[in-house]
């Protein structure tokens, strides 16, 4: 039988997860290395997003140069699919995954923020992701004459 470790959410849910998907996070590897415990309190994942973040660990388990073509092509179209969630799971998956220091799913979910944003206007960007201009119409005129650049 697989080792596990046991991840305690920041709303008291207890998961018990095979210990090699929990490694997958450098943060609950070291808690794990460090204390030799076997339940890992995470304040700050929520179990619903807990679920997800393992999830995406569970899938990765197996390391990339492990796979052949197929398993990669496969595991592309999983990762797509995976972060085609809305926004306030996305950035909660997000958060978890920066304070679990989970490299790839960091910047998977970063990869699917730059598509949502590529092509688009800074009107647009702020409609997607709900951002008030607080910039004063003298202050945005400024600031697109000195970046023209990036407004073409």
């Amino acid at each position: 039988m697989a080792k596990t470790v046991n991840l305690k959410s920041s709303d008291g849910h207890i998961f018990t997860v095979e210990e090699a998907v929990a490694l997958k996070c450098h943060t609950i590897r070291n808690v794990v290395e460090d204390t030799g415990d076997d339940e890992v309190l995470l304040p700050k994942v929520n179990g619903r997003t807990l679920v997800k973040v393992m999830e995406y660990c569970e899938k990765h388990v197996k390391e990339p140069s492990g796979l052949d073509q197929r398993e990669v092509d496969e595991m592309k179209k999983w990762d797509m699919e995976f972060v085609d969630v809305d926004q306030a799971v996305l950035y909660d998956m997000l958060m978890a995954a920066n304070y679990l220091s989970i490299t790839g799913l960091i910047e998977l979910i970063c990869m699917k923020a730059a598509d949502m944003i590529r092509g688009k206007s800074p009107e647009q960007i702020r409609e997607i992701f709900k951002i008030e201009n607080d910039f004063t119409k003298e202050e945005e005129a400024k600031i697109r004459g000195e970046n023209a650049w990036a407004f073409e």
